[in-house]
């Protein structure tokens, strides 16, 4: 069955090509040109994942990213005319997947969709190992979610892949390079600064449930750990 792609861009040149090479590798593109569209056609229509244009005319990608966060974790990956660092965190904290810069290959696009369709996919139906009943944390992976405290947390996805994966080593520190090998090894352009933002939008999150505790600990020069009790 053809997974479902919308394309949102502006640029007539650009949809076209990024929809010939979606079409090639066997997806069914939809583009729209406005941010306001693209987040109507995501309430109605089924997306598997959506290529966002960041300098839209009417509504920056950023806040269709926003917006769309409300509603659906479908994923996301942005398409810029600027490299600035600050644009990428930006863009990976409020829920993107991946970050790409203008001018790019409509191909590697494309085997970019599909990485993170196969890493939502697997993260969706993976068989984890239950934990243990005296962890404060629920692991659901058939949900790809993540309880604490009794409490499902409303997390983007790289969130959840790094609280999955700090779970995981319990008590272990991992580095920030270790982290991005496990989180995001397929976003090339992605920095190590990136770790640290979702590190502390994942805490902001946590203290919510129980504002007194707070399992992820910082080791200066080390990098992170988590103690799940």
């Amino acid at each position: 069955m053809q997974k479902s792609i919308l394309i949102v861009e502006d640029e007539p040149a650009i949809a076209d090509g990024i929809a010939y090479a979606l079409r090639t590798e066997g997806f069914l593109p939809h583009h729209v040109t406005l941010g306001e569209a693209a987040l109507e056609a995501l309430r109605a229509g089924a997306f598997e994942l959506a290529i966002l244009d960041v300098g839209l005319p009417d509504v920056s990608g950023f806040e269709v990213c926003r917006r769309l966060r409300q509603f659906s974790e479908v994923p996301v990956i942005f398409l810029t005319a600027r490299s600035d660092e600050i644009d990428r965190v930006v863009g990976l904290e409020i829920g993107a997947d991946d970050y790409v810069t203008k001018p790019f290959s409509p191909r590697e696009l494309v085997a970019r969709v599909r990485v993170i369709l196969r890493r939502f996919e697997k993260a969706a139906g993976g068989a984890d190992p239950a934990p243990k009943p005296a962890t404060a944390f629920d692991l659901r992976s058939k949900e790809a979610r993540i309880a604490y405290r009794g409490t499902l947390l409303d997390l983007t996805r790289y969130e959840y892949l790094l609280l999955k994966t700090l779970l995981e080593h319990p008590g272990h520190v991992l580095s920030r390079a270790q982290l991005m090998d496990h989180v995001w090894q397929d976003a090339e352009d992605t920095l190590e600064r990136t770790v640290d933002a979702h590190i502390k939008s994942l805490r902001a999150k946590l203290r919510v449930v129980d504002a007194a505790a707070d399992p992820i600990l910082t080791h200066r020069g080390m990098g992170y750990s988590i103690n799940p009790a």
